[in-house]
């Protein structure tokens, strides 16, 4: 447990940090969800248009400090890769 007014402060710190990349996590993993479901359904048109969308949140994800740059740029490729080979 923290003891020192400083340790004290870091944790409460630390929590709210937490629960805001939590929510950018979540949200960013909602727009890859919604890019995943187009894939499979089949729809080029929707694909592009929800990989489109889901790209700049990864990126502010990775301004953010809460995806590594590579991780991100490794996601889009493999999604854009996706999305060009639907017919």
């Amino acid at each position: 447990m923290a003891n020192s007014p400083q340790a004290k402060k870091r944790a409460r710190q630390n929590e709210r940090r937490f629960a805001v990349n939590k929510a950018r996590r979540s949200r960013i993993r909602t727009y890859l969800r919604a890019v995943e479901e187009a894939i499979e359904s089949g729809d080029k048109d929707a694909a592009a248009a929800a990989l489109k969308a889901a790209q700049p949140e990864l990126m502010r994800g990775v301004t953010k400090g809460v995806y590594h740059k590579n991780t991100a740029s490794r996601k889009i490729s493999r999604l854009s890769a996706r999305v060009k080979a639907l017919g």
